[in-house]
Protein backbone atom coordinates (compact mmCIF):
# COMPACT_ATOMS: atom_id res chain seq x y z
CA UNK A 1 0.00 0.00 0.00
CA UNK A 2 1.53 3.54 -1.37
CA UNK A 3 2.27 5.97 1.77
CA UNK A 4 -0.62 7.91 2.90
CA UNK A 5 -2.74 6.08 0.52
CA UNK A 6 -4.97 5.11 3.61
CA UNK A 7 -4.50 8.58 5.16
CA UNK A 8 -5.08 10.89 1.79
CA UNK A 9 -8.55 8.97 0.90
CA UNK A 10 -11.06 10.16 3.87
CA UNK A 11 -11.45 14.21 4.21
CA UNK A 12 -10.87 14.03 7.91
CA UNK A 13 -7.17 14.69 7.43
CA UNK A 14 -7.27 17.10 4.30
CA UNK A 15 -5.51 20.48 4.50
CA UNK A 16 -2.79 18.66 6.43
CA UNK A 17 1.33 18.94 5.73
CA UNK A 18 2.72 16.10 4.93
CA UNK A 19 4.82 16.24 7.68
CA UNK A 20 1.35 15.47 9.57
CA UNK A 21 0.21 12.58 7.63
CA UNK A 22 3.78 11.13 8.62
CA UNK A 23 2.41 11.00 12.07
CA UNK A 24 -0.71 9.84 11.37
CA UNK A 25 0.81 6.62 9.31
CA UNK A 26 2.50 5.59 12.16
CA UNK A 27 -0.84 5.20 14.24
CA UNK A 28 -2.33 3.67 11.39
CA UNK A 29 -3.10 -0.45 11.38
CA UNK A 30 -3.35 -2.18 7.81
CA UNK A 31 -5.73 -5.41 7.46
CA UNK A 32 -6.46 -7.17 4.20
CA UNK A 33 -9.09 -9.46 4.01
CA UNK A 34 -10.03 -11.92 1.47
CA UNK A 35 -13.80 -11.73 0.16
CA UNK A 36 -16.25 -13.58 2.21
CA UNK A 37 -14.11 -12.44 5.11
CA UNK A 38 -15.99 -11.25 8.23
CA UNK A 39 -14.13 -7.78 8.81
CA UNK A 40 -16.41 -7.13 12.58
CA UNK A 41 -19.11 -8.82 14.27
CA UNK A 42 -22.51 -7.24 16.51
CA UNK A 43 -21.23 -6.98 20.04
CA UNK A 44 -17.48 -6.10 19.17
CA UNK A 45 -15.81 -3.16 20.36
CA UNK A 46 -16.40 0.10 18.25
CA UNK A 47 -12.92 1.24 19.26
CA UNK A 48 -11.30 2.45 16.46
CA UNK A 49 -12.07 4.43 12.98
CA UNK A 50 -12.31 2.20 9.79
CA UNK A 51 -11.18 3.19 6.65
CA UNK A 52 -11.92 1.43 3.65
CA UNK A 53 -8.58 1.47 1.38
CA UNK A 54 -9.41 -0.21 -1.42
CA UNK A 55 -12.64 -3.03 -2.08
CA UNK A 56 -16.21 -3.30 -0.83
CA UNK A 57 -18.00 -4.24 2.50
CA UNK A 58 -21.80 -5.43 2.98
CA UNK A 59 -22.75 -3.77 6.70
CA UNK A 60 -25.72 -6.08 7.85
CA UNK A 61 -27.70 -7.05 11.14
CA UNK A 62 -29.30 -10.16 11.92
CA UNK A 63 -33.09 -10.36 11.94
CA UNK A 64 -34.49 -12.66 15.23
CA UNK A 65 -35.16 -15.57 12.38
CA UNK A 66 -31.18 -15.38 11.51
CA UNK A 67 -32.37 -13.01 7.90
CA UNK A 68 -29.83 -10.79 6.81
CA UNK A 69 -31.26 -7.01 6.33
CA UNK A 70 -28.41 -5.31 4.67
CA UNK A 71 -27.96 -1.46 6.20
CA UNK A 72 -25.33 -0.13 3.69
CA UNK A 73 -22.95 -0.37 1.50
CA UNK A 74 -19.10 0.86 2.42
CA UNK A 75 -16.79 1.95 -0.91
CA UNK A 76 -12.96 2.76 -1.80
CA UNK A 77 -12.51 5.56 0.20
CA UNK A 78 -15.25 5.51 3.02
CA UNK A 79 -14.55 5.74 6.99
CA UNK A 80 -17.07 3.55 9.49
CA UNK A 81 -16.87 3.46 13.34
CA UNK A 82 -16.67 7.44 13.68
CA UNK A 83 -19.01 7.07 17.00
CA UNK A 84 -15.74 5.16 18.11
CA UNK A 85 -14.11 8.44 18.26
CA UNK A 86 -15.86 9.96 21.09
CA UNK A 87 -17.30 7.00 23.73
CA UNK A 88 -17.17 3.46 24.40
CA UNK A 89 -19.55 1.37 22.09
CA UNK A 90 -20.36 -1.61 20.89
CA UNK A 91 -21.07 -2.83 16.98
CA UNK A 92 -24.22 -3.62 16.90
CA UNK A 93 -24.39 -5.02 13.03
CA UNK A 94 -21.72 -7.05 10.98
CA UNK A 95 -19.38 -6.09 8.25
CA UNK A 96 -18.39 -8.75 5.33
CA UNK A 97 -15.53 -8.57 2.49
CA UNK A 98 -17.49 -8.67 -0.85
CA UNK A 99 -14.57 -8.41 -2.75
CA UNK A 100 -10.94 -8.62 -1.88
CA UNK A 101 -10.45 -5.45 0.63
CA UNK A 102 -7.87 -3.70 2.33
CA UNK A 103 -8.94 -1.62 5.38
CA UNK A 104 -6.79 0.73 7.67
CA UNK A 105 -7.47 1.66 11.49
CA UNK A 106 -6.87 4.11 14.10
CA UNK A 107 -7.78 3.45 17.93
CA UNK A 108 -9.67 5.97 19.72
CA UNK A 109 -7.03 6.74 22.32
CA UNK A 110 -4.59 7.53 19.14
CA UNK A 111 -7.02 9.70 17.39
CA UNK A 112 -8.59 11.48 20.03
CA UNK A 113 -4.69 12.56 20.71
CA UNK A 114 -4.39 13.55 16.88
CA UNK A 115 -7.54 16.06 17.59
CA UNK A 116 -5.73 17.79 20.63
CA UNK A 117 -2.55 17.96 18.41
CA UNK A 118 -4.67 19.22 14.87
CA UNK A 119 -7.59 20.82 15.94
CA UNK A 120 -8.37 20.88 12.65
CA UNK A 121 -9.16 17.53 12.15
CA UNK A 122 -12.35 17.81 15.09
CA UNK A 123 -13.80 20.32 12.68
CA UNK A 124 -13.05 17.99 9.53
CA UNK A 125 -14.42 15.65 11.54
CA UNK A 126 -17.73 17.88 12.06
CA UNK A 127 -18.10 18.09 8.42
CA UNK A 128 -17.62 14.76 7.88
CA UNK A 129 -20.52 13.55 10.50
CA UNK A 130 -22.44 16.53 8.28
CA UNK A 131 -21.93 15.14 5.20
CA UNK A 132 -22.32 11.40 6.32
CA UNK A 133 -26.06 12.55 7.27
CA UNK A 134 -26.55 14.33 4.11
CA UNK A 135 -25.44 11.43 2.07
CA UNK A 136 -28.40 8.96 3.62
CA UNK A 137 -30.69 12.02 2.61
CA UNK A 138 -29.45 11.80 -1.09
CA UNK A 139 -30.00 7.66 -0.72
CA UNK A 140 -33.13 8.17 -0.14
CA UNK A 141 -33.91 11.03 -2.50
CA UNK A 142 -32.71 8.73 -4.76
CA UNK A 143 -34.88 5.64 -4.19
CA UNK A 144 -37.45 7.87 -4.52
CA UNK A 145 -36.41 9.85 -7.95
CA UNK A 146 -33.79 7.90 -9.44
CA UNK A 147 -34.93 5.27 -11.99
CA UNK A 148 -33.80 1.29 -10.57
CA UNK A 149 -31.76 1.33 -14.37
CA UNK A 150 -30.05 4.66 -12.81
CA UNK A 151 -29.84 3.45 -9.24
CA UNK A 152 -28.08 0.03 -11.15
CA UNK A 153 -25.85 1.59 -13.65
CA UNK A 154 -24.72 3.53 -10.63
CA UNK A 155 -24.00 0.53 -8.30
CA UNK A 156 -22.04 -1.43 -11.04
CA UNK A 157 -19.66 1.51 -11.92
CA UNK A 158 -18.71 1.77 -8.45
CA UNK A 159 -17.94 -2.32 -8.26
CA UNK A 160 -16.12 -1.91 -11.49
CA UNK A 161 -13.86 1.16 -9.65
CA UNK A 162 -13.91 -0.79 -6.63
CA UNK A 163 -12.34 -4.32 -7.67
CA UNK A 164 -10.53 -1.96 -10.58
CA UNK A 165 -11.74 -4.62 -13.44
CA UNK A 166 -15.08 -4.46 -15.49
CA UNK A 167 -15.25 -8.15 -15.83
CA UNK A 168 -16.59 -9.43 -12.39
CA UNK A 169 -18.96 -11.53 -10.49
CA UNK A 170 -22.13 -9.62 -8.64
CA UNK A 171 -20.08 -8.88 -5.19
CA UNK A 172 -23.93 -9.04 -3.49
CA UNK A 173 -26.58 -11.61 -4.02
CA UNK A 174 -29.95 -10.21 -6.13
CA UNK A 175 -32.39 -9.99 -3.58
CA UNK A 176 -29.64 -8.11 -0.67
CA UNK A 177 -28.99 -5.72 -4.61
CA UNK A 178 -32.65 -5.26 -4.64
CA UNK A 179 -33.02 -4.49 -1.13
CA UNK A 180 -29.97 -2.27 -1.41
CA UNK A 181 -31.64 -0.33 -4.12
CA UNK A 182 -34.90 -0.40 -3.66
CA UNK A 183 -36.78 -2.60 -6.03
CA UNK A 184 -37.31 -6.33 -6.77
CA UNK A 185 -34.93 -9.21 -7.66
CA UNK A 186 -37.00 -9.64 -10.77
CA UNK A 187 -36.44 -5.87 -11.40
CA UNK A 188 -32.64 -5.97 -11.29
CA UNK A 189 -33.01 -10.00 -13.87
CA UNK A 190 -35.36 -7.39 -16.38
CA UNK A 191 -32.69 -4.28 -15.98
CA UNK A 192 -29.07 -6.40 -16.65
CA UNK A 193 -31.08 -8.17 -19.17
CA UNK A 194 -31.89 -4.63 -20.93
CA UNK A 195 -28.16 -3.40 -20.40
CA UNK A 196 -27.03 -6.50 -22.30
CA UNK A 197 -29.91 -5.77 -25.36
CA UNK A 198 -28.04 -1.89 -24.94
CA UNK A 199 -25.00 -3.21 -25.09
CA UNK A 200 -23.66 -1.91 -21.81
CA UNK A 201 -22.95 -5.32 -20.35
CA UNK A 202 -22.10 -8.88 -21.38
CA UNK A 203 -23.91 -11.96 -18.98
CA UNK A 204 -21.42 -14.67 -18.17
CA UNK A 205 -22.03 -17.45 -16.25
CA UNK A 206 -24.66 -16.65 -13.10
CA UNK A 207 -23.42 -13.62 -11.85
CA UNK A 208 -20.92 -12.78 -13.68
CA UNK A 209 -20.21 -10.10 -16.34
CA UNK A 210 -18.26 -7.40 -18.60
CA UNK A 211 -19.75 -3.82 -18.00
CA UNK A 212 -19.15 -1.04 -20.38
CA UNK A 213 -20.85 1.00 -18.62
CA UNK A 214 -19.86 4.47 -17.49
CA UNK A 215 -20.77 6.67 -15.02
CA UNK A 216 -23.50 8.73 -16.32
CA UNK A 217 -25.09 5.52 -18.65
CA UNK A 218 -28.43 6.90 -17.49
Amino acid sequence: MAEHECVQLVPIFKELADEQLDTIETIVQHHHFPAGSTIFSADDPLDSLMILANGQVKVYQLAANGREQLLYLLQTGDIDGEAALFENQRRTSFGEALVPTDVCSIRRADFQALMQQYPSISINVLNVFGRRLTQLERQTTSTATESVEARLANYLTETAAALKTDAFKLPLKKKDLATFLGTTPESISRKLALFERQGLITQKLAKSFKSTMQTNSY
